[in-house]
């Protein structure tokens, strides 16, 4: 490598999620704050939400239908 043009390579980077979860990792930052981690995001957690898409392309053809008209 290359001297003085690689950002510095933390070890022991903490990385605190919204759900409270702390862990440390290796990274080029120091300390990260994410949205979900292994412990909240719901494919890992087998909480997944099903989303109604079959009435949501429904809805989006009679906007479409009544633009036509």
């Amino acid at each position: 490598m290359k001297k003085d043009i690689h950002p510095k390579y933390y070890l022991d980077s903490k990385v605190k999620c919204a759900c409270g979860q702390v862990f440390t990792i290796a990274s080029t930052k120091e300390y990260m704050e994410v949205e979900t981690c292994s412990q909240c995001h719901p494919l890992y957690t087998g909480k997944e939400k099903k989303l109604d898409h079959v009435g949501r392309v429904e809805q989006f053809r009679k906007r479409m239908a009544k633009k036509k008209k």
